[in-house]
Formats: structure tokens, sequence, C-alpha cells
């Protein structure tokens, strides 16, 4: 649990006290303090509701950003693999073509002359 979730918790647990402290002083009729407790704990419940609805969205909305980012990272790594993979295979065409080259001029300079 992270600093804000732990003040957030500690105001809505000192709300509940205290207005449950207030409400056994007052001095109004059971009925009276009943209803002000059932509003009270109705409060509370909209309040934790709308917490927990906000940290559910801040979460859904950096784990919605997190698999674009690894989407885009899986996405950079196979077009750079695929252009080195390219160049690799010009750089063997090329050495391919050498090695041919040489070969040829090797074979000329040692055929046997009829």
């Amino acid at each position: 649990m992270n600093n804000s979730s732990k003040t957030i918790l500690g105001v809505l647990a000192g709300v509940a006290v205290g207005a449950a402290v207030g409400l056994l002083y007052a001095p109004e009729s059971g009925e009276d303090t009943r209803k002000k407790l059932k509003k009270n704990a109705l409060k509370a419940k909209e309040s934790a509701a709308a917490y927990a609805q906000d940290k559910y969205e801040r979460a859904s909305v950096k784990a919605e950003s997190f698999r674009g980012t690894v989407a885009e990272r899986i996405d950079s790594a196979l077009e750079t693999a695929s252009y080195k993979a390219d160049d690799v295979i010009v750089a063997l065409e090329d050495k391919l073509a050498q090695l041919k080259e040489k070969n040829a001029a090797f074979h000329n300079k040692t055929k046997p002359t009829v």
C-alpha cells in the first residue's frame, strides 16, 4: 500500500470514527441517531467506491500504456532484426561474389594448355 492509499484510508477511518463519536454524544433520539449513522455509512460507502473506481481506472490506464509500450518495443526489435538480417544477407552475397571471382581467376591461371 503506498502513502496516498494509507492517507486516504486514514482519512476515511477518521471520518467514520468522528461521525460515530459525534452521533453517540449528540442529544438526539435513537431514531435520529440511527438515521445519521446510516447516512454517514452510505457516504463512507460511496467515498470508498469512488476511491476504488479511481484506483481501478488509473491501473487500467497504466496497464494499457504498458501493453502499448511492450508492443512498440517488440515491433522495434523485430524491425531492427529484420534490417540486420538484410544487411548480413547482402554482405554474404557480396563475399560470395568475390569468392566466385577469385575462384574463376584461380581456375583460369591454373588451366592446363593443350
